[in-house]
């Protein structure tokens, strides 16, 4: 496996954070066109909870990948240390 450039990583972390906004948007949108009815509130619980465990996990994702660019970067410097 070829390792990512941190531009590559920064990609990955953007793309993840419009994922993100994508699902609170369709999630506020669905809600925001159910009734008002206890069914509807009863739907619209479980949109909201889907949206924000889908989120944690893509933040979750995103931080570990902030992590491995930190890393490389670090891994990068130092080889550029070394060779001076």
């Amino acid at each position: 496996m070829q390792t990512p450039t941190t531009a590559q990583i920064r990609t990955a972390i953007e793309v993840l954070k419009k994922l993100g906004e994508r699902i609170n948007t369709r999630a506020g949108n669905s809600v925001m066109q159910l009734s008002e009815t206890p069914n509807g509130a009863h739907h619209a619980g479980h949109i909201e909870v889907g949206a924000i465990e889908q989120t944690s996990r893509i933040e979750t994702v995103a931080n570990q990948l902030k992590q491995w660019r930190n890393e490389l970067g670090q891994d990068s410097r130092q080889c550029v240390s070394h060779h001076v």
